[in-house]
C-alpha cells in the first residue's frame, strides 16, 4: 500500500513517546499532527509556530538537558532559514536533535522554488557529526525513527509529502548501511529517496534486456556513507550512476564521487535536477517526469556511456565529452 513517509514518521513517533519519556515532539505549525495526535502526546508535544530558528534553539536547549527532541519543519526551511541554528546550536554541540524535514526535493512542487528543497542534502551532510538519512518508503521511515531514539548526535531525515509506493523486499533498512537491492557486475546504480530508487530498479530490469547487469544500491544514508558496500559494488563495474531528487552538486552524487575517487576510482555519472531553479509548476510526479528523473533516463545514460567506452580506448578529448550533458539538454 502506498504511504507517505511523513505520515509513517508521525504514526511511529506518537506511540514511542509514551514508552520513552525523554522524547519530545516540537512542531512548527506543520499541520501534520491532528488533535488526536496532540492529545495522545500530551506534554511531550509543543507547537512553537512558524519560527524555525527558534524551533532549533529550543530543541538544542532541551537536548542539552537530557531530552531527545524530534523537530518538525519543511526541508526548505531547515536547510536555509534555520541553518545557522542547526550549525551552531545543534551540530557544534553534537546534541541528539532529530530534524524531521518534510516536503523534501520536489515534493512541494506546487508551491514553487521557495518551498522546494534541492540543496538540503548538500548543506546538511557537510556539518560535522550530522547523520543524514533519506528513507525510500514508509517501512524504512518507521525503522529509522525507532533506530534514532538511541542514535548519538544530531540527525537529519528527509521526508516526502504524498504517498509513494513501497520498495520490493530487500535487506532490512539500517541507518548507515546501504541496501543492496540487486546484484550485477557491469554497472552500479546508486539512488536515494522513493522515486529515484524505484526508477533505478526499473532501469536495472530494462538494462538486463540489453545484456547489461546492474547492481542497485539504496544509499539511504548519505552520512555516514556506507563506503564498504559502495566499493564492493563498484570494484567490478565499468560505470557508477547516481540518481537523486536534488541538484547534481553536492548531494548523493557528490558523496559517491568523493568516496570512489579516494578509494576505488571508477567513472561516475551523476544524474539529478539540472542546475537551475524550477520554473515549472506541478505536483511532484509531474516535476520528476519533467526533469527526467526516470528509468528511461538512467538506461539512456548507461547505454550511451558504455557505448562510448567500447568505441574508445583512450579518454575522450576535452571538447568532445564522452557522456552527453543531459542537464544542458533539459534546460535548453
Amino acid at each position: 500500500m502506498n504511504r507517505a513517509t511523513r505520515e509513517a514518521y508521525r504514526d511511529t513517533l506518537i506511540p514511542l513517546l509514551s514508552r520513552h519519556p525523554e522524547l519530545m515532539c516540537l512542531d512548527s505549525d506543520t499541520g501534520l499532527f491532528g488533535a488526536d495526535h496532540v492529545a495522545e502526546a500530551g506534554e511531550q508535544y509543543l507547537n512553537l509556530g512558524i519560527a524555525e530558528q527558534n524551533l532549533m534553539g529550543v530543541a538544542a536547549g532541551m537536548a542539552a538537558c537530557g531530552r531527545v527532541p524530534f523537530v518538525n519543519t519543511m526541508a526548505a526551511f531547515a536547510a536555509s532559514r534555520a541553518l545557522e541554528s542547526i550549525k551552531i546550536d545543534i551540530a557544534y554541540n553534537r546534541l541528539p536533535v532529530r530534524i524531521m524535514a518534510t516536503h523534501g526535493g520536489l515534493a512541494a512542487g506546487h508551491l514553487g522554488p521557495t518551498h522546494q528543497a534541492l540543496e538540503d542534502l548538500a548543506v546538511l551532510r557537510v556539518l560535522p557529526g550530522m547523520t543524514v538519512v533519506v528513507p525510500a518508503d514508509a517501512a524504512a521511515t518507521e525503522a529509522f525513527v525507532e533506530q534514532s531514539v538511541t542514535l548519538p548526535g544530531p540527525l537529519y531525515v528527509r521526508l516526502g509529502r504524498k504517498p509513494t509506493p513501497p520498495l520490493p523486499e530487500g535487506p532490512p533498512p539500517v541507518i548507515g548501511q546501504a541496501q543492496w537491492l540487486r546484484h550485477g557486475e557491469d554497472v552500479v546504480l546508486v539512488a536515494c529517496g522513493p522515486y529515484p530508487v524505484l526508477a533505478c530498479l526499473d532501469a536495472a530490469d530494462e538494462l538486463a534486456g540489453h545484456g547489461i547487469e546492474a547492481s542497485v544500491l539504496n544509499m539511504h544514508t548519505l552520512r555516514p556513507l556506507d563506503t564498504g558496500t559502495l566499493i564492493a559494488a563498484a570494484r567490478p563495474a565499468r560505470l557508477v550512476v547516481t540518481l537523486e531528487e536534488h541538484w547534481r552538486s553536492g548531494g548523493l552524487g557528490g558523496a559517491v564521487a568523493e568516496a570512489l575517487a579516494e578509494s576505488e576510482p571508477v567513472r561516475v555519472l551523476r544524474l539529478g535536477v539540472p542546475d537551475t531553479f524550477v520554473s515549472e509548476v506541478g505536483n511532484q510526479e509531474h516535476l520528476v517526469r519533467h526533469y527526467d528523473l526516470t528509468a528511461e533516463r538512467v538506461v539512456g545514460a548507461v547505454r550511451a556511456a558504455l557505448d562510448t567506452s567500447a568505441r574508445s580506448d583512450r579518454p575522450a578529448r576535452p571538447d568532445r565529452p564522452a557522456i552527453p550533458d543531459y542537464d544542458k539538454e533539459l534546460v535548453s
